[in-house]
Formats: structure tokens, sequence, C-alpha cells
């Protein structure tokens, strides 16, 4: 078997190489622009996030990795993982952290869905449509968030246009997949009315159930085979977008609507209607008071629903969230030589998790109706001395959280204080060594404080704990780097202690859907618990000529642990992982073959009784760009996973029934102009 694998990949990248070989005439080397971190309060291109180490993902690289959900895109970026919880929600876990501990943004400012709350949870922000999706950690995490203790995600769509275009300008694709049937059609056009900026995206996917290789679940014949059940995924959104811009900066807001409906592959076939609407507010005056480059602000307001509902229709459970945020940013000119941003930031919230069946009564609320309100104030500050670049950052922030009364449930009010230093010294030309140390403080989650109700699409009782404290998190980081010329390379070792760690724990009890214990009950009783946690690891990458012509390749791993004092390993943790890939680009081809192998997990956590087995992933690409009247058609293949491996992700909850989806191709057509 190992021969026939081995024989496979050779027989595809010699495909690809000889394809690649057969192309246009040679053209010398393009170097392209570098690519600047939007969501860095220093506006750093990629190459220079040392102390906040960021991988930023545009172009061809975004176009070839993209996948249904935000966390299936990102899941083979150096230290992050997926939740994959079926194909509708898979959520990026950054070294070992999740859900509240990973801030997702859009164009800067939170998605305000209901994601960080379950692994069920889609996350609301269309990655078919974005521009460039980062990650970033460091001292710039902190103005987004005290929780932001794993990192940030930030999706990037430039919805509210920034600059004046004279001519439209956009790009669209369509694409076809053969495991899931997927059809996918997204687009993107911006263009000008004057001084007026203007921009419109879409993005329509429809896709059935996925292949599988074999067995939904390994153990049991009768789970299904050949197709995951209730895998399937339908989601639409669009976006509209207009700004006033001038020589002083621009003032603009936009409007997005979401509505997505994704099946839940478990034996209850439950699925999940998801819809939101999203205004937003962007501004920035340049120079607006002597001694400052900028002033910026945003407003954001999200009105959040979504159901979920049984295999019949009825539906079962109804989660709400309407919130709103504001952040206001002043960016200093060189004081002393430290360059830097201080602002405030709001957020409003009113969250609710409520049965369906009973009038929205409050006995059996999965969440009760809970208000919070947070106001933080933030400072990050960056200076060069020499070789040596120092960078800080800290954050204040109070929490609040303030169940309706009729819960019974205690107001629980929370002061945080994060603060994260760090430096750069550039021994030589291209070459950094850099450490990084930080305090984030977190306030705990309102499902954690106040669950107390079914959950149907986990099939969970969860149960929360309205007297846990704030979570402390303590990390220290040590990079190395090249950063420059065509061989580039990488190294992170860190380790982050947290004090009142949070997780969800089970003791295998099963109850009905009023808590009461049933040995045939259909939920499992979870309680959400603290314990201190410890997280070490370390993440290596090297490379040759990514972005240029000619051969290219990378090698990567990474790997990390996390424990519970005096209970055993966290669950959900990533298990160890390495890999590489190789690439051909000549005039208009492009072409490669990745190759990622995960060891088997056998780091499990107390409750937990799966072992998720070690697996080897295969993909490959190859595009050919044409131009029609000058307008370039790009016509790509992808294939996944084509040793059929039967992939089960360690950070599922849902890696004993639902495996990572077969063999597939996708093909498509994308042009820009």
């Amino acid at each position: 078997m190992i021969a026939q694998r081995t024989l496979l990949a050779s027989a595809v990248l010699s495909a690809l190489a000889s394809l690649s070989n057969s192309a246009l005439a040679q053209e010398q080397e393009k170097v392209l622009p570098a690519v600047v971190v939007t969501a860095s309060p220093f506006s750093n291109e990629e190459s220079a996030q040392i102390m906040a180490p960021a991988k930023v993902l545009y172009g061809n690289e975004l176009r070839e990795k993209l996948g249904n959900s935000l966390g299936d895109t990102l899941s083979q970026e150096l230290g992050v993982s997926a939740s994959a919880f079926g194909a509708g929600a898979s959520r990026p876990i950054i070294r070992g952290m999740e859900g509240p501990r990973v801030k997702i943004l859009q164009n800067g400012m939170s998605v305000m869905d209901a994601s960080s709350l379950s692994n069920d949870h889609a996350v609301v922000g269309e990655s078919a449509t974005a521009r460039q999706i980062e990650i970033l950690r460091g001292p710039a995490a902190l103005l987004y968030g005290s929780g932001a203790i794993g990192g940030v995600v930030n999706i990037v769509n430039d919805r509210i246009p920034t600059i004046l275009n004279s001519k439209p300008t956009g790009d669209a694709e369509l694409r076809f997949g053969s495991a899931d049937k997927m059809k996918n059609g997204s687009f993107s056009v911006d263009g000008a009315a004057g001084a007026i900026g203007l921009h419109v995206d879409g993005n329509a996917r429809d896709a059935d159930d996925y292949k599988i290789p074999g067995y939904a679940n390994a153990s049991d014949a009768s789970q299904g085979s050949g197709r995951l059940p209730n895998s399937y995924v339908r989601s639409n959104s669009v976006g509209f977008g207009a700004s006033y811009i001038q020589s002083w900066g621009y003032i603009g807001a936009s409007v997005g609507a979401d509505d997505n409906r994704y099946g839940i592959p478990t034996a209850e076939k439950s699925y999940i209607t998801q819809k939101q609407t999203r205004y937003d507010v962007a501004g920035l005056i340049k120079n607006p008071f002597e001694n400052f480059e900028s002033f910026r602000f945003k407003l954001g307001y999200t009105d959040y629903k979504h159901t979920e509902n049984l295999e019949d229709g009825t539906p079962a459970t109804e989660f709400k969230n309407k919130a709103n945020e504001t952040r206001w940013e002043l960016t200093h000119k060189p004081l002393a030589g430290w360059r830097g941003t201080f602002g405030l930031q709001t957020e409003n919230s009113e969250f609710s998790a409520l049965p369906v069946d009973d009038g929205h009564g409050h006995s059996h609320a999965t969440v009760p109706v809970t208000k919070s309100q947070s106001v933080a104030a933030f400072l990050v500050e960056e200076r060069d001395f020499g070789p040596f670049r120092a960078s800080a950052g800290a954050r204040i922030e109070s929490v609040k959280r303030r169940p309706d009364a009729a819960s019974g449930l205690v107001q629980r009010d929370f002061n945080l204080g994060s603060y994260s230093l760090g430096g750069l010294w550039s021994f030589t030309q291209g070459y950094g060594l850099g450490l990084t140390a930080s305090v984030a403080q977190r306030a705990p989650a309102i499902e954690e404080l106040y669950s107390n109700g079914p959950h149907e699409s986990t099939a969970t009782f969860d149960i929360g704990d309205s007297n846990l404290r704030k979570e402390t998190s303590r990390n220290i980081e040590l990079s190395l780097q090249k950063t420059e010329g065509l061989l580039r390379w990488k190294t992170n070792v860190y380790q982050n202690r947290v004090k009142n760690y949070v997780y969800g724990r089970t003791d295998g009890t099963m109850v009905d859907d009023h808590g009461d214990p049933d040995p045939s009950g259909e939920f499992l009783q979870r309680f959400w618990s603290q314990n201190d946690a410890t997280i070490r690891g370390i993440e290596a990458e090297v490379s040759y000529n990514l972005r240029g012509n000619g051969f290219s390749w990378r090698g990567f791993a990474d790997t990390s642990r996390g424990t519970l004092s005096g209970a055993g390993n966290l669950p959900l943790q990533p298990t160890t992982r390495f890999g590489g890939e190789i690439g051909y680009r000549e005039g208009n081809w492009r072409s490669g073959l990745k190759v990622l192998h995960a060891e088997k997990q056998n780091r499990l956590a107390s409750f937990e009784t799966y072992a998720a087995p070690s697996y080897t992933q295969v993909d490959a690409n190859l595009s050919y760009t044409q131009n029609f009247k000058s307008t370039p058609v790009t016509w790509f293949a992808i294939a996944k996973n084509l040793l059929n491996e039967d992939i089960r992700l360690s950070t599922s909850v849902l890696r004993e029934v639902a495996p990572l989806s077969g063999r597939s191709l996708i093909v498509g057509v994308r042009t820009s102009f």
C-alpha cells in the first residue's frame, strides 16, 4: 500500500512538472509587492511580523487553499488546526487555543456571530470574497481583545472602499467539486462615481453530502458509508459599500447579509439555519491634530440568528445575538522615537439560546437572555534602537454580564488587564532573533457562565458555572527567522501558562432534555470547569522561492501539547504534523504538490476515549492563465486528498463519527479586470 501511494505521488508530481515545462517561454523572475498586514497598527509587511508572527493568505495561494469554511481554509497553516464540525462549521484553532480565545475579525471588526460559543456554529465571514486573510499574534492582538490569547484572524474584503479607482476593477470565480457536487460562484467589484468609492461582492455555494473513503463511524457499519450523511452546505452572502474619499481621508458605510444552512453529521441529523445582517461605518482623517498622523473610527452593528432544527424540520433551539461595537484609534507621530496607536473599544450585546417549543421560557434555556457590556482602552508602541526593535502593548478592560432577572442567575463584573513586551534583534541583514512575553486576561464567556440546557447539534446538555473566575494567560515566545532572499526560514518556540483555564468536561452521564439522568437519553452532560493549564509547542518552516518563477519548495512541522494541572491532557489538542510542498511556475502555468502527515493523537484528556489515527494528505494543483482582450482568465484544477485517506482530526468533536472528505477534484475558472 505504501509503495502504491509513493508511486501515485511520484506520478502526479511528474505530470505536473511535465505540463509546466511545456509552458510558455521563460521570462524574468517577477518579484511580487510586499503584503501589508492591515490588522497591524504599524501597517507592517508580513516579513516584519517577527514579534507578532503573522501569515497573510492572498492571491493564488488563498484561492488554492479555499475551503467551505474558514477553518478548512486555514487548516494547513503553521500552528493552525481546524475544529472540523462537518463541512458547514469549522473554526481555526491556533496553537491548541480555540473558541473565544481566537478572535475572528472582518475588516478589523469582530464578526459578532455565535461561532466562538460552540464548534457547531459557523463563522459568518466569507473566505471566497476575501482579498486576504491575516493570522496575527503578539502585542498587536491587544488592539482587538484581551481574550485573544490564541491570536487574531482577520478576513479582509475591503467592503468600505479607501481608494478611488480610475476604472472599475474586480474579480469573479466559478468552481465545481466532485466529492460533494459543489457549485460555488463569487465576485467582487470596485468602482467610483466622482469622489464616491463603490463596492459590491457576493457568494453562493451549494454542496451536497460529501464522499468519504469508508464508514462515517469506522467501528459501526450502520452509520453510513460512501458519503457522510447530513454534511451538506448551502450558503449565500452579499455586501455593498460606499465611501466619500478625499485627500484628507475618507468616510464610508457598508451593509452585508449572510444566509446559510448546513447539516450536522451526527446520528440525530439535525441542521442549522443561520442569518445575519451587518452594518458598518468607518472613517479615516489624516493629520487630524498636531503631532498625530491619523484618526480612525469604526462602528458596527450585527443582527444575528440561527436555529437548530431536528431532522424533520422542527425548530429546537434559537440562538440570537444583537451586538454593536465601536473602535476609536489615534496614531501619533514619532515621540522620542516611539511610534504608536492608542484608542478605545466598546462592545454591547444581547445574547440568548432559548428553546423554541416552550414559548421561550427560562426553565431549560440553553443560555438565558444575557446582556454584556465591555469598555476597553489600549495602547501599542514600537521603537527602533539601532538594530534592535522594541514593541509594547497594554489593554485595560471592564466586562459586565447581566443575565435576565427571571433566570435567577447572578450578575458578574470582570476587570481585565493585559500587556505584552517584545524585542527583535536584527543581528545581520535579513536575520532576526525575537523574544515576546505577554500577560492576557479573559472574562468567561456567556455560555461558560450561564448555560443550563440542551444543545441539539452537539447532543450535549451544557451546564455553566456562574462562579467562574477570569483566565490569566502568561506566554513567552522565542523566534528566529531569515526573512530575505530566495531561501527563507523561521522557527518559533513558545510556552503558555493559563491560570483558571475554562474547558468543557464530561463524566459520561446521559440525560434527557430536562437534564434528568436517563441511560437512554439523547444528551451527554457537559460541565464548564476550571483548572490551570500549560501549552508548549514548537513550529518550524523553511522555504525556497515561494513567490518567484521556476521551482519552489516548502517544508514545515509543528507540534504542541496542552496539559491540565494534575488532571492529564487538555481535550481536543492538535497532534504533531510535518509536511512539504513543491511547485513550479513559468509563464502562464502554475503547478504544485503538497504532502501533510499527521501523527496519531495518543495524548487524550481523561474523559476522551477515541484517539484520532495518523494520516497522510496529498493535494495537488494546476492552473493556466490566458488573456482575452487584455483580461486574464485562469483555468484551474485542485485535487484534494489524492490518496483517499480516512482523515479524522484530533481537534474535532466529531472525529469518531465524521471524517473529512475523501478524494476530490475541484475545477474552475476565475478572472480579474
